[in-house]
């Protein structure tokens, strides 16, 4: 394969951090020509190697054991790429491409007769996380020459053709390629300067970025960030954002080929063809650093001996009835309440005292709140109180009326008169109403932001893909933030709209909308000492992501997830898109919980940092973003309970608390030192 390397140039293009680099660090020596690497079954470091020039059945796939390599497969023909799915290992070996499973024992997955043209050299490999189908692409013929093709192999061995001569950019020859989310690929050119994104469903092709000479390798970690290995150049770079300059993270390899990430994020393994060696180098990208270290800090039970009145573990029938608190707020009186609303919809109150040991029920509205547990999404979702709830008494809730099929509702409440532990549940008033075509993608936030106005998100509509294209529809109230006025009314609502906001005096548009391109916020908040506004969306197929939210803003859905093209309309980076300043991938988390900005007074550690989890990996994480910057610098780990983690709130004097189902009723966590 020495013979399809060109001469080399001098980079272009390149920020100004990319003159700081590391040299990499030898991890195992002696391997014969390595050219791919993968972390496979039982979290082992798998390597391709070509073996001796000129001889047949030389190619094998070695397993890294304490530092040595092991041979694992071995006779095999010039294995180019390797790439592992579930237990299996797949290695594409010039004219087939071979599976492996845990043990060693390979077959052919997909020959060379099952091509729809005969491949002259397959290269670079990779798969759908999702749906186990891989992508392979053929280099040609060992002059650089010949029939250059990325083909598609379904998980039961089918090949079709995805991109030939007719649909790829004339003079490229592909040598490796990634996912960018499901519909999309990143192709590195051998023989040009560019990465380049293409789109699967119509061939569309764009730029990712230039300057990078006979690109080989490309791999992405859980956060959104490309690494990209240059053969002659014999450097390896990273692209920490979409639209950013390749920054040099290492050089002094000898030929650096095939790369991959390792599961904990910390690592490149760099494959050096011509060095015989198998590199790593650490994730630390010069000019954007990001702080990973664990917080000495961990989760407890807030209130250890609370008992929630009207609330039993069991059900009648003797099943067991786990508390579901989905919001803790409190009114902003001074009277340093806390105000707890369950799922079911019962509002409790009780003292902000760690002693504290049983709740009043502030309002149950059980009797108009549909919840089921197929159905987890529906329920009472939201809970605000009004700036001036001491003058006004006003709240104002969000929950999934039993009445009316696929809808929601914010509503305002009003305390009652003689106690103010207990709120009127007559007094009623339907402020806002969505229908939605399905039962999920509920959103449910509600909070007033310090201009005053009640800020209110609801997701996309529901199902998957956003179907009926909601998030990009002005027209819809559907996958939007929304802001209103609600101590006046214009005609024929029961609120006003601001006139400043972003689309009053647009005819497609529906006026109350702030901001757009959403798919299901779970958990906005505003920052109490500097106002902005952010966000948790939970994304679908591969990406979590947290956003800053601005005035008219389009965040992307469904064109976009996270930071990557999303669906056969899916794009690159664009000027009408506000990207999340945060990503992580479902092998980190599945469904995020937005929390808010830490401005407690226990924990200075804390302070100014975006606490946020996952619901279904049950992590935390404590995030610091740059302003001036314009980055994140931070994202540091929070010991957590294991609990599924359904919300967060803060007290009146700003303290974090994280809310999980309970079955005990201890379901209400804070932070506190190791």
């Amino acid at each position: 394969m020495k013979d399809l390397l060109f001469s080399a140039v001098i980079l272009v293009g390149l920020s100004p951090s990319a003159f700081c680099q590391q040299q990499p660090k030898p991890l195992v020596t002696g391997l014969k020509q390595p050219s791919a690497v993968a972390f496979g079954p039982g979290g082992r470091i798998f390597v391709t190697v070509l073996g001796e020039e000129k001889k047949k059945g030389q190619g094998a796939v070695m397993v890294i054991e304490k530092d040595k390599a092991v041979p694992f497969v071995t006779g095999l023909e010039h294995p180019m790429g390797i790439v592992a799915f579930q237990q299996w290992l797949f290695v594409a070996e010039e004219h087939q491409v071979v599976r492996i499973d845990a043990k060693g024992k390979a077959s052919v997955f997909a020959a060379a007769a099952a091509f729809p043209t005969p491949p002259k050299t397959l290269g670079g490999i990779t798969v759908d996380a999702e749906s186990g189908t891989l992508y392979v692409c053929d280099l040609g013929d060992e002059k650089g020459k010949g029939y250059h093709a990325i083909y598609r192999i379904s998980p039961r061995g089918k090949v079709d053709l995805v991109a030939g001569a007719k649909t790829l950019p004339e003079g490229t020859v592909f040598s490796s390629l990634a996912m960018d989310g499901q519909s999309h690929l990143l192709l590195t050119d051998a023989g040009g300067e560019s990465i380049l994104r293409y789109r699967i469903a119509d061939k569309y092709t764009e730029r990712v970025t230039d300057g990078l000479e006979w690109s080989y390798g490309i791999a992405r970690d859980d956060f959104g960030r490309l690494y990209v290995s240059t053969a002659i150049g014999r450097k390896l770079f990273a692209i920490p954002r979409p639209g950013a300059k390749p920054v040099l993270l290492a050089q002094g390899f000898e030929t650096a080929y095939g790369i991959c990430v390792d599961p904990n994020g910390k690592r490149v393994l760099v494959a050096d063809l011509d060095g015989d060696t198998l590199h790593e180098v650490a994730i630390n990208i010069p000019g954007y650093e990001v702080d990973g270290t664990p917080l000495p800090l961990q989760t407890a039970v807030a209130f250890p001996d609370l008992k929630w009145t009207g609330w039993e573990p069991e059900t009648k029938s003797g099943k067991p009835n786990p508390l579901r608190p989905l919001v803790l707020t409190h009114a902003g009186d001074e009277s340093n309440r806390v105000f707890v609303a369950t799922e079911q919809g019962v509002i409790h109150v009780f003292p902000n005292d760690q002693k504290a040991t049983k709740t009043e029920v502030f309002l149950d509205i059980t009797d108009r709140v549909s919840y089921r547990d197929d159905q987890n999404e529906e329920g009472f979702l939201g809970l605000c109180f009004h700036p001036r709830y001491k003058e006004t008494g006003e709240f104002f809730v969000f929950y999934t009326p039993k009445k009316t099929k696929n809808t929601n509702v914010v509503s305002r409440f009003r305390v009652s008169k003689d106690d103010p532990n207990k709120a009127d549940p007559a007094s009623e008033e339907e402020i806002m109403r969505f229908t939605k075509p399905f039962w999920n993608h509920d959103g449910g936030t509600i909070c007033f932001g310090p201009d005053g106005y009640l800020y209110v998100t609801h997701g996309d509509g529901g199902a998957a893909n956003d179907p009926y294209d909601n998030g990009q529809n002005l027209s819809s109230l559907l996958g939007k933030i929304h802001r209103i006025d609600v101590d006046h009314k214009d005609e024929g609502k029961n609120y006003a709209i601001p006139k400043d906001n972003p689309f009053v005096g647009r005819k497609d548009a529906k006026p109350e909308i702030w901001a757009y391109g959403l798919r299901n916020v779970w958990r906005m908040a505003f920052d109490r000492k500097t106002g902005k506004l952010w966000a948790g969306d939970v994304g679908q197929n591969l990406w979590e992501e947290i956003d800053i939210i601005e005035k008219g803003g389009n965040y992307g859905w469904n064109r976009r997830e996270g930071l990557h093209p999303f669906g056969a309309k899916g794009t690159g980076p664009k000027k009408e898109f506000i990207d999340p300043i945060w990503e992580y991938h479902h092998d980190v988390g599945k469904s995020i919980t937005g929390g808010g900005i830490y401005r407690g007074p226990r924990l200075a550690e804390l302070d100014g940092s975006y606490i946020y989890g996952d619901y279904v990996s049950m992590k935390i994480w404590a995030l610091k973003y740059n302003e001036s910057k314009a980055r994140v610098v931070a994202n540091r780990p929070i010991k957590d309970p294991a609990q599924p983690i359904f919300s967060f709130g803060e007290d009146e004097k700003g303290e974090m608390y994280m809310l999980c189902p309970a079955t005990t009723g201890k379901g209400i966590y804070w932070f506190v030192k190791q």
